[in-house]
């Protein structure tokens, strides 16, 4: 009896030449901004670019499982760009795979198991690969430890966005960087930065990355 494996890629259709990840990607003033609402009832992520044109924004409520977290254009939630979803919902080592409006893959991310336990581990792949293409890994591990050990605590968790900036490099398998996530200095929200530090990207490794980055703070603000 066949049964289907939750980490293999879907089959999906050829990516056209010119689609609506494309579009949305092209233009963009880097580096972008990444910004979550922290003090609200859902959990809210906005990505501008430079110039504070919008990339793409989610809202989810709070306490609600992540198998499917949907991705609009805009704030007005009027176009639907991507989706994320899982196959596998309780799963330390669960596989996300993202979809643009018309189904066709974009990419996939998934955490490196026990790896991740002290320090954030992700893989990225790019549609159709069941080998990691990206790996996602704290490059200041100490410092993504007092933000999220004080970030808890009354009066000091106000602090922590001044005090302390975990980075996340996205490295190619040649180890060259091709993304980096830097948390900024904010008050009563979380903000980041996105640097493109490979020119060579094609606009949807571009989202495909950024989305990764989007679904990994989902995951780790949830670890804590």
């Amino acid at each position: 009896m066949n049964e289907e494996n939750p980490y293999l890629a879907p089959q999906t259709s050829a990516v056209p030449a010119t689609d609506d990840i494309a579009k949305q990607m092209a233009g963009l003033q880097w580096p972008l901004k990444l910004s979550f609402k922290i003090l609200s009832l859902a959990s809210q992520a906005t990505v501008t670019d430079a110039n504070g044109r919008v990339v793409c924004f989610t809202r989810q409520k709070m306490f609600k499982f992540r198998e499917h977290v949907e991705i609009f254009t805009d704030k007005s939630k009027a176009t639907l760009l991507a989706d994320i979803k899982t196959q596998k919902i309780i799963d330390w080592s669960a596989r996300y795979f993202s979809t643009n409006a018309q189904g066709t893959e974009i990419g996939s991310v998934g955490r490196r198991g026990w790896k991740s336990i002290f320090r954030a581990h992700y893989d990225v792949f790019n549609p159709g690969n069941d080998t990691g293409d990206y790996t996602i890994r704290e490059e200041n591990p100490v410092s993504k430890f007092f933000d999220s050990l004080l970030g808890g605590i009354p009066i000091l968790g106000f602090l922590t966005g001044y005090l302390f900036h975990p980075r996340y490099g996205a490295t190619k398998s040649d180890g060259q960087i091709a993304m980096r996530l830097t948390k900024q200095p904010a008050f009563l929200e979380g903000k980041f930065a996105i640097e493109k530090l490979d020119d060579s990207l094609t606009p949807h490794q571009e989202m495909n990355l950024v989305l990764s980055f989007m679904m990994m703070i989902l995951l780790e603000r949830r670890r804590g």
